[in-house]
């Protein structure tokens, strides 16, 4: 999203991340520079008809980190604010979820530069699918495969889809990820992302020897992804006591039912008159006492300015880069755990390459199959970072991230530099 003077710059944020964790593990110069720098960028002008006859130009991006374990792989997001730097951000950060992993994608992200709810949906398709043609060149089954991300969802995948098939001249399933079932999606994809966000919880909480049942949570967010955290996370016996949307939130000690909010926030559009919760704001929602806090809404919530405030006694990131650098570094000082994004929130990306693998092969799985393949790997994932943490004594975030570039390094020096 555009920066002002107290927004870090996303891209600045993850370079020095990168850089941290780099120097810490040795990194040779030749392999950092690689990866402080991303392969390809395409910027798009994408015209279209609006509805009233007149003739508007938005502007596209597609950028492409690093495909050293395989085909480029991350999200199309809509958004009025949106930057180059996001993207280049947001790419490389889906370097590393891939890898840690063990997915074999490499990174990528996209987007457009609009307001999504002030289109009509014939403005939308029609600049969904110039976008799409726009970004053919580069994108591919086993080149790019886009996903759905921030106002995005399976209904602009399945245009993607179709636009890029007739371009192609034959069906096409497997150029997206996040499509409705019928042309090709997966079962389990949509609650994916939530989902292994709640398996993350359970492994944290068992490492913390704290018990799941009556654990007081907060999620900032109550979107597709927070949503579903808040469904599997109460069907854990977790006791959610706050939640959000852009417009603000809700907070009682003694709970909310999950169904409740689902259907007050459908039928209202927003938490206000929720009966017997309090109303609170984004901000304050941070700082409420609870056994685990979910931000899972935009970047840059918890910050050097609020850090100190937070009385959750475990941070789990359901979004991506909810937290800035100076305020996991306090954090840690804090002795409050944190749960990176690349770990916490890879569910939807672990899922998207199952769908991914079914449309190539033309054959597709159930979702109990599925669920379970997902749950393997986010277990096996955890125990690798944690023991790693542990051994290391490294921050859960270090410790990730080290693990997921050694494993981009070493591709990189086993395929060595062409020409």
């Amino acid at each position: 999203m555009r920066q002002n003077a107290a927004t870090p710059n996303a891209w600045e944020t993850a370079l020095a991340q990168f850089d941290q964790v780099a120097k810490l593990m040795s990194l040779s110069v030749d392999i950092s520079q690689v990866l402080r720098n991303f392969d390809r960028a395409l910027t798009v002008s994408v015209p279209i008809r609006m509805d009233d006859g007149s003739l508007k130009v938005f502007t596209g991006f597609r950028v492409q980190h690093n495909a050293a374990r395989g085909p480029y792989k991350g999200g199309i997001r809509y958004h009025p604010e949106l930057t180059f730097d996001d993207l280049k951000a947001l790419a490389m950060e889906m370097t590393w979820k891939c890898s840690l992993a063990g997915v074999p994608f490499g990174g990528a992200k996209g987007g457009i530069v609009c307001n999504p709810k002030t289109l009509s949906k014939g403005e939308l398709e029609r600049l969904t699918r110039r976008y799409t043609y726009a970004i053919m060149p580069i994108i591919g089954i086993e080149k790019d495969i886009p996903a759905p991300d921030v106002n995005t969802n399976e209904q602009i995948m399945a245009w993607m889809m179709d636009t890029y098939s007739i371009n192609n001249g034959y069906c096409t399933p497997g150029i997206v990820t996040g499509k409705p079932i019928n042309v090709g999606g997966s079962l389990g994809r949509t609650d994916a992302t939530g989902l292994g966000i709640a398996h993350t919880i359970a492994n944290a909480t068992r490492y913390k020897k704290m018990n799941p049942k009556n654990l007081k949570v907060v999620i900032q967010g109550y979107g597709n992804v927070g949503s579903a955290v808040g469904k599997f996370l109460s069907e854990m016996g977790c006791r959610i006591v706050a939640v959000s949307s852009s417009k603000g939130g809700i907070y009682n000690p003694k709970g909310l039912d999950h169904h409740a909010l689902l259907k007050h926030y459908q039928e209202s559009g927003s938490f206000d008159r929720f009966p017997r919760a309090e109303g609170i704001t984004n901000e304050s929602l941070l700082e409420l006492p609870c056994d685990v806090l979910v931000p899972a809404a935009m970047s840059n919530q918890i910050t050097k300015e609020n850090a100190d405030r937070i009385r959750a006694k475990l941070i789990v990131e359901g979004a991506n880069g909810p937290t800035t650098i100076e305020a996991d570094r306090r954090l840690n000082e804090r002795k409050i755990p944190v749960i990176p994004d690349i770990l916490a929130n890879a569910g939807g990306v672990i899922v998207s390459y199952f769908e991914w693998v079914q449309d190539v092969q033309c054959y597709f799985w159930c979702e109990h199959e599925v669920n379970e393949k997902l749950k393997n790997i986010l277990d096996r994932t955890y125990e690798a970072v944690h023991a790693f943490a542990q051994e290391k004594k490294l921050s859960m975030r270090t410790a990730a991230m080290s693990i997921a570039i050694k494993r981009i390094a070493d591709a990189i020096s086993v395929r060595g530099l062409y020409p």
